[in-house]
């Protein structure tokens, strides 16, 4: 009996070993698995009216962007580049869901924001915050800056915003924090970590 008991405490020992020297995984964006710094769910409105939260998209990759269809750059980079990770990823892009959370909901109407993240692909859900209130609380959640900058008329102006997005696993865990303007290859890199 005390041979099987020390054989079965080598056996924990060993399996205690073996997964303490498991890697984490080599993403190329920022790991942020298990910082709860930053928000782990939403709830929004999408273009059509109907409330979205992470739970509607179990079992795919969430990027999580923050932008506004005005923007100048960023925000038509980040989403192009998107789209052309999603078309490498080939059968597997339906594994991954791009959100947009527009932080200019006064000139982003459902209309406006759903035909522009459809522009660059169609699996592409835009997020409209229903009121300033709502909008200040997921930003504040995922720890987005977002602001006003005038222009030279009243609804001529420009949003400073963070640029980065958040990627959540298939299990809905909050994983990374990606910066924009990266190019491509960084994205299907990463996603197909996380979607395999």
């Amino acid at each position: 009996m005390m041979a099987g008991l020390r054989r079965l405490l080598a056996l924990l020992f060993l399996a205690a070993l073996l997964s303490a020297c498991e890697k984490a995984p080599d993403f190329k964006n920022l790991d942020i698995t298990g910082n709860k710094q930053f928000g782990s769910a939403f709830s929004l409105p999408d273009t059509h009216g109907k409330t979205r939260t992470l739970g509607d998209f179990k079992g795919k990759a969430v990027v999580l962007f923050f932008g506004y269809t005005h923007c100048p750059d960023v925000c038509p980079t980040t989403l192009a580049e998107l789209s052309q990770a999603l078309q490498q990823l080939g059968d597997k892009a339906k594994d991954v869901q791009v959100l947009m959370v527009t932080v200019d909901p006064a000139r982003d109407t459902p209309e406006l924001l759903g035909q522009y993240v459809a522009a660059f692909n169609p699996s592409f859900i835009g997020l409209r915050p229903d009121s300033d209130a709502q909008l200040a609380q997921v930003a504040k959640d995922f720890r987005v800056y977002y602001a006003k900058s005038a222009g030279k008329t009243a609804d001529d102006y420009t949003m400073d915003h963070t640029a980065a997005s958040y990627v959540f696993d298939k299990d809905g865990k909050l994983r990374l924090f990606a910066r924009d303007g990266q190019g491509v290859e960084p994205w299907v890199h990463d996603l197909k970590l996380l979607i395999d």
